[in-house]
């Protein structure tokens, strides 16, 4: 069936509002199409400097523009354990490739970094920044100009985000992301929550909470939760970047590398030199992002997205913005129940149907546009699909079930866990923010409490230790913006807020800095813009101020007097700790000029 009219009315007021953009995005793409690349246009000591490795054969195909040579931008390093296992994978890249009469070359690697390493350190204050130095290290990759397409090998939170734009960039080429899955259930993440919050109330040592989180992160593959990485992989597969069936296979699995092999002979289909030329920038179009916002609504994902999705359109010349994405969820429903929005693990979600069967349910109502492009070719129905291994070999055949493996776990959409999807827009006389109330109980939806004002995580932290929050209140955490600080997540919180939720009080958080999807059950508006570090509101609060988070109505208010409230002064912090160390003196130029976080907290826009 059609789109929704409310989804395609607000597609065609992205559309509208992003036209004279998007127009003059495809004109660049199109001219950069009809340039190249043409390796026999290189200089001979281009040439030679591009292919010095390779085999005389292939040097004979590179040379005469009749093979497709594909770039592939990797984010591989053996710290992260989403990230470990594309170790394998150029070497797996290149004689599948090969066996499909094209080359493949690493054309350049991209940094990245582990939140869960960096939690509550100096070096969480580049992680945001983080994405976009990675977006220049792929573009630096592929300036070479001697590939017909890309693949990309990334899983985490800044990491996509990142590799999107940079694909979008270079949006004359085809572009195939390649997953390396999540890894296998080890302890399940509402006990791991548990054992967080006895720490933090000191019922039990760093021995017993290291072994915890120990088999919680256990081994290779993406963390289970679904926080901003596997929210990273739901995008990428319903935006039209994967293979169908591709995202939540686990490493190291005969099946997954029949996928990945299949993205190869895929990537070196869709080149200019064949017959189904499908360019990233012309494949993603106002309907694929629509179709990923509709998927982070449908499966409660990520808020670092409310951010990264408006970077990423921006990239292609789409101009989204936080409006559309809560008028979004006031139509999406909620088809999936992940921790922290349920106990269930992304494994879980994917025994249960999965992406294929999450899809089918939303062209059921309309929910999402099928007339898209993809890496698969034309249709969001093609990924309605469950890929398996047969005698024969890889098959995405329609096996989706037609009931959920799991209704606890992945809910048909004639039964959704409930009928507005998990992100919402606040606004009010602290400016904008947004909230993540897909996990908070209903009771929690509407917070009115006085403010505890803090200017960093330890703060509040101390403020805990030593009895001083035993009580209802909204904590400030502010002077934690991008400008301020690189936007820190701010997940040190979690277990002291959700202790003293626990005891019976009304608590919330209020911040210019991130959670991402790894938190939940606490009420948090988050990303406050304007940040305190550019003139916001949330500067002139002060302790005991009242203030009114309604979830339901969408708005955040200070609940003091208009012209008092207008006549303070803001308040100031000593940022000078943030500015060095752990390279964050490296990160100067991009604090002073990002952008703000409604706008995607970029350099680039």
């Amino acid at each position: 069936m059609g789109a929704h009219s409310g989804i395609e009315a607000i597609t065609a007021r992205i559309v509208e509002r992003s036209k004279p953009h998007r127009e003059a995005y495809i004109d660049r793409v199109r001219r950069a199409a009809s340039r190249g690349p043409h390796r026999t246009t290189l200089s001979c000591g281009n040439l030679a400097h591009g292919f010095a490795v390779c085999s005389p054969a292939e040097k004979d195909a590179l040379a005469g523009d009749v093979v497709p040579n594909l770039g592939i931008i990797t984010s591989y390093n053996d710290m992260l354990s989403a990230h470990q296992p594309y170790e394998t994978f150029p070497a797996i890249i290149r004689e599948a490739a090969r066996a499909a009469g094209g080359i493949a070359q690493v054309a350049g690697g991209v940094p990245a970094m582990c939140d869960g390493v960096t939690q509550g350190q100096p070096g969480m204050e580049l992680s945001l920044f983080s994405r976009d130095a990675i977006a220049m290290s792929a573009g630096i990759g592929l300036s070479h100009n001697m590939f017909d397409a890309a693949v990309y090998l990334g899983i985490c939170d800044k990491i996509v985000p990142g590799l999107v734009i940079a694909a979008l960039s270079f949006g004359h080429l085809p572009a195939v992301f390649i997953p390396a899955g999540p890894m296998t259930t080890g302890l399940p993440n509402d006990e791991k929550s548990r054992i967080r919050q006895l720490y933090a109330e000191g019922k039990v040592g760093r021995a017993e909470l290291l072994e915890a989180e120990s088999k919680s992160y256990h081994g290779p593959g993406t963390c289970t939760f679904y926080g901003t990485a596997n929210s990273n992989q739901m995008l990428m597969e319903i935006m039209g970047f994967h293979m169908p069936g591709a995202s939540f296979v686990n490493p190291g699995t005969p099946l997954r590398e029949a996928l990945t092999r299949e993205a190869v002979k895929r990537a070196l289909a869709i080149t200019a030199l064949g017959n189904e030329f499908t360019p990233a920038g012309e494949m993603i179009d106002e309907r694929s992002i629509v179709n990923g916002v509709v998927g982070l609504h449908a499966t409660g994902g990520s808020t670092n997205h409310t951010m990264h999705i408006v970077a990423m359109a921006r990239a292609a010349g789409i101009h989204l913005t936080w409006e559309d994405i809560s008028e979004l969820s006031d139509i999406v429903p909620l088809l999936a129940r992940v921790y922290p929005n349920g106990l269930a693990d992304v494994n879980h979600f994917h025994a249960a149907g999965g992406m294929g069967f999450l899809i089918r349910e939303l062209l059921k109502t309309g929910m999402v546009h099928d007339d898209v492009r993809t890496v698969f070719g034309h249709g969001l129905e093609a990924y309605t699909v469950e890929a398996k291994l047969d005698e024969k070999g890889l098959v995405t055949r329609p096996t989706v079930p037609q009931m959920s493996g799991d209704p606890k776990v992945l809910a048909q959409i004639e039964t959704p866990f409930q009928p507005t999807g998990g992100l919402k827009m606040l606004t009010g006389n602290i400016g904008k923010g947004v909230i993540k109330i897909s996990a908070v109980k209903p009771e929690r939806h509407i917070i009115e409490a006085p403010a505890i004002v803090f200017h960093d995580q330890q703060e509040l932290q101390d403020a805990f230790k030593r009895g001083d929050l035993n009580r209802d209140f909204i904590a400030v955490v502010r002077f934690q913006g991008p400008q301020a600080n690189g936007m820190p997540e701010l997940h040190r919180l979690t277990p002291p807020l959700g202790v003293l939720q626990d005891r019976g009080f009304k608590v919330a958080l209020l911040t210019d800095g991130r959670m991402s999807g790894a938190s939940g059950k606490v009420p948090a508006a988050i990303h406050m813009t304007p940040e305190a570090c550019d003139g916001g509101a949330i500067a002139k609060i002060q302790n005991g101020d009242m203030i009114r988070l309604d979830a339901v109505a969408g708005t955040l208010e200070v609940l003091v007097d208009a012209a008092e409230f207008e006549a303070r002064l803001p308040a100031k912090a000593d940022l000078s700790e943030n500015e060095f160390g752990m390279g964050r003196e490296l990160f100067a130029a991009f604090r002073r000029n990002v952008g703000r976080a409604e706008h995607g907290a970029s350099v680039f826009s």
